[in-house]
């Protein structure tokens, strides 16, 4: 049996920067920043990946004028995320962007300056620190932040192979990075399909009959507009004293929160009550078929929704529609209310709450384009539940793969894995991840 190959001598990127092979600059502050594209583009912590990537599906630019004079990015320039919160701080990546691009002061150019030192490889070797857990514990803390900045980025150590090794590890770590982006290009591009599946279904519906105006916009002519409390009671639960005991001691009942609509079916739960909680609490027994809406949330939360799959109740963050299962389908009500995801979180800001609300008296009135026949609603819901199942499928994959890179690169820096043995078999083909 093949053993592992000796960790290669280490160095710190004080040492790279002493010896003349890395130049290191640090990016600037610029409040007066857009998201319209106006500008030059400024690199921010959300642009660097938990994978060593490049994401710029969210931009922030500033000003030519603020840019004026400041370092900019080339490609083969590293990336490194100074400053952060804790657990994400030290995330490092490879510059593949635009052209001229700037950086803000949370971030770190490290560009080499030498013939034959990969930038690929040390990038992911720096981030191997984050991968691994040691950039949370090199950095120093702030109020919610942490940094590592001047001799604690000095003293990131790193193994130093010889040259040619450097370049099998940056192929293996590319190749990884490679299947992973591929997984998630077929998941956008799923994601998609599955929008203008459901803008069509919901207009024109599957039977291609004509079409009439209604106050939503065009439906199938056979179709109505009802309101969503017609189609089932609607409420919301509560949140018992966390101080009383018998509320939450041997507690058996599920009790779910808004953090479960992301499961978009429930069927677990991961806090549970007791049957005083539910007889005192005013606590819902909510049945499997109900649809669960997240009624609060600042960040992305508030909108989604799910389908029960198990008897369970809520907090007040929660409103469900207690579905009429002989009339409606609850899949697709969960997904008529899907496409309602933007329209819903603007009403929920809209009351002046920094937080976001939405009310049950809201939803009880939301009007939804409704097919009678519960036949036509299965297959409507078959049809967008066959789109689901491959984007599940593919963030599946993509979530092995992530994994994997992680075990990969914690192996290749600690001298785990021959180099002889890098045969990749463990990664799939561009072609196999793809399929």
């Amino acid at each position: 049996m093949n053993s592992p190959t000796p960790s290669a001598p280490m160095i710190t990127l004080g040492e790279l920067i002493d010896r003349g092979a890395i130049e290191v600059t640090s990016g600037f502050p610029c409040g007066d920043h857009n998201s319209d594209g106006a500008g030059v583009l400024q690199i921010r912590p959300f642009n660097v990946t938990v994978n060593a990537t490049i994401a710029l599906d969210t931009q922030k630019h500033v000003p030519a004028s603020a840019a004026a004079g400041r370092p900019i990015l080339e490609t083969g320039d590293i990336v490194f995320n100074n400053t952060n919160t804790k657990e994400l701080v030290g995330k490092t990546a490879v510059w593949n962007g635009p052209a001229g691009s700037v950086f803000s002061n949370h971030m770190t150019r490290i560009r080499p300056t030498v013939s034959g030192l990969s930038s690929l490889y040390l990038a992911n070797a720096i981030h191997a620190h984050w991968v691994t857990g040691r950039s949370e514990m090199l950095a120093r803390s702030h109020v919610a932040q942490a940094s590592i900045l001047g001799e604690r980025f000095r003293e990131i150590q790193i193994p130093w192979p010889m040259e040619a090794a450097q370049m099998i590890f940056a192929d293996a770590f590319k190749n990884a990075q490679d299947s992973i982006q591929i997984q998630s290009e077929i998941i956008e591009t799923l994601s998609a399909l599955k929008g203008t599946s459901m803008r069509e279904l919901f207009t024109r519906g599957l039977r291609g009959e004509a079409q009439k105006d209604s106050e939503i916009g065009p439906i199938p002519e056979s179709w109505d507009v009802v309101p969503l409390g017609s189609l089932g009671r609607i409420g919301n639960g509560s949140t018992p004293k966390r101080s009383v005991s018998s509320y939450w001691e041997g507690g058996t009942y599920p009790w779910l929160t808004s953090s479960k609509v992301y499961d978009r079916e429930i069927e677990t739960a991961d806090q549970f009550v007791t049957e005083r909680a539910l007889s005192e609490c005013h606590l819902p027994k909510i049945q499997p078929g109900a649809i669960l809406i997240a009624i609060t949330g600042q960040g992305k939360t508030l909108g989604h929704c799910a389908v029960l799959k198990i008897e369970a109740t809520t907090n007040q963050h929660v409103a469900y529609l207690a579905t009429d299962l002989s009339r409606a389908d609850p899949s697709f009500v969960r997904g008529y209310i899907e496409t309602q995801y933007d329209f819903l979180r603007q009403v929920g800001g809209g009351g002046g709450s920094t937080k976001g609300a939405l009310t049950c008296a809201f939803l009880r009135s939301l009007p939804i384009p409704f097919p009678s026949a519960l036949a036509e609603q299965q297959e409507i819901s078959a049809t967008l539940d066959a789109i689901d199942a491959k984007i599940d499928l593919h963030k599946r994959k993509r979530t092995v793969l992530e994994e994997l890179f992680r075990t990969l690169l914690h192996k290749l820096m600690t001298g785990e894995i021959r180099i002889a043995d890098l045969g990749l078999s463990a990664l799939q083909s561009s072609e196999e991840v793809a399929a």
